[in-house]
């Protein structure tokens, strides 16, 4: 996918592509995530479309819950979705550093000429 460490450094217009297809990415896996945790809030649990949303994004992006949640099946959704979302948000943030940290280590293995 990028280049190997005997070939010369991208230009920056290749290595902003890359971050701009990487945030991409992971704006994808974010909505994937996000929609994973509004489906299983409304049918584990019964709640509405809006506070699903909002409790979701809320678990996503590490805030904490907002709902209160009263049965079962959604307090086990819910102890899931967060594990799930402390893993999905250092996903996110690799693929969004891995155009960054690959030209870092590239430009400190080229050779001198």
């Amino acid at each position: 996918m990028y280049e190997s460490k005997d070939e010369r450094l991208a230009p920056l217009p290749v290595f902003y592509g890359r971050v701009l297809r990487n945030i991409i990415v992971a704006c994808a896996v974010l909505a994937g995530c996000l929609s994973i945790g509004i489906l299983g809030y409304h049918y584990t649990d019964g709640i509405s479309w809006i506070d699903s949303l909002h409790n979701a994004s809320m678990i996503l992006s590490g805030m904490g819950p907002v709902v209160e949640i009263k049965s079962t099946g959604g307090k086990l959704f819910s102890s899931f979705y967060a594990l799930f979302s402390g893993i999905a948000f250092i996903t996110n943030i690799g693929i969004i550093l891995a155009p960054a940290a690959h030209r870092l280590f590239h430009s400190l293995h080229l050779e001198e000429d």
